[in-house]
């Protein structure tokens, strides 16, 4: 059976169709954006997917009392991934769903240097959006919800983050945004709005129930995690002593977490999804566009 019998064209467009859509077209414009509508849709997107998971550790709150470990990570996972579907859907720039754009430079269709350049705008600006809600949400006294229940599990989840390894959180990174950038080329594939929403769901479900790490998503969790803190109240109610809540500091965020993760982010998606998904669909044509050329 052939690649084209398999895919239905009115639902979904083939793999090999993806590749060329994100190297040749989607990606190069990405890049091509001017610096301030690529810094303000990636100060959305941070934002986007702070809010997906300030709405994880809502539902996730009080459910080790009623549910099973895992059962309560699935909970939390199922509606984390509804930040990363306001991103596709609104057209928002992620930097983690942007490595992809390496496609692009193995096509010879950007430079390096442009693909550095846009990389750090989103970066930053995702960092800026998270950190704005990771705020109003300070601000809005929301993690005094549940009898300090949800400020607790805030706090203790940023300070479990900073106290992984460095290969931990290395490693984590890189399933982690295997999954994301699968999620987001089948995404790419759907045609439909609604198709597009469950190819995102099931792999971010899958990669939040798993507990693997998104840089994006901890520059909330763990910016949240410091804010909460500073609430007294929150602070008596974890249990965690002064000592244990000094690991939890700015450094920390950087050294501990965000450099380790982001670098394991960018190995999932170059290598595990640009490099494999190159070799599988592009490669041959590659080849003979050189020859002929």
């Amino acid at each position: 059976m052939s690649e084209q019998q398999t895919f239905d064209a009115r639902d979904c467009v083939t793999p090999k169709s993806v590749a060329h859509e994100l190297a040749d077209k989607v990606m190069p414009a990405k890049a091509n954006f001017r610096k301030s509508k690529t810094f303000v849709l990636a100060i959305m997107a941070g934002a986007l997917i702070a809010f997906g998971a300030q709405v994880s550790l809502t539902v996730m709150t009080g459910t080790a009392e009623n549910l099973s470990w895992g059962i309560a990570k699935l909970v939390g996972a199922m509606t984390f991934a509804t930040g990363l579907m306001m991103v596709v859907l609104t057209g928002a720039e992620l930097f983690t769903g942007n490595v992809m754009m390496t496609f692009s430079v193995i096509e010879k269709k950007i430079t390096f240097a442009k693909l550095l350049k846009s990389w750090t705008i989103v970066y930053i600006g995702n960092f800026i959006g998270s950190v704005v809600i990771a705020l109003l949400i300070y601000y809005s006294g929301c993690s005094h919800n549940s009898h300090e229940a949800l400020g607790v599990l805030s706090l203790t989840t940023a300070y479990q983050k900073v106290n992984l390894t460095w290969v931990e959180a290395f490693t984590r990174g890189i399933l982690c945004n295997w999954l994301v950038c699968l999620a987001i080329w089948m995404a790419s594939s759907a045609r439909l709005v609604i198709g597009k929403i469950f190819a995102i769901f099931f792999p971010i479900m899958t990669f939040v129930a798993s507990g693997y790490e998104h840089s994006i998503a901890n520059m909330f969790f763990l910016t949240n995690g410091i804010f909460a803190k500073h609430t007294a109240s929150i602070v008596a109610a974890s249990g965690l002593t002064a000592e244990q809540l000094s690991t939890l500091n700015i450094k920390a965020l950087f050294v501990n977490n965000l450099i380790p993760v982001t670098l394991g982010n960018m190995v999932g998606a170059i290598f595990f999804v640009v490099f494999f998904f190159w070799t599988a669909y592009l490669r041959d044509d590659h080849k003979k566009n050189k020859q002929n050329g």
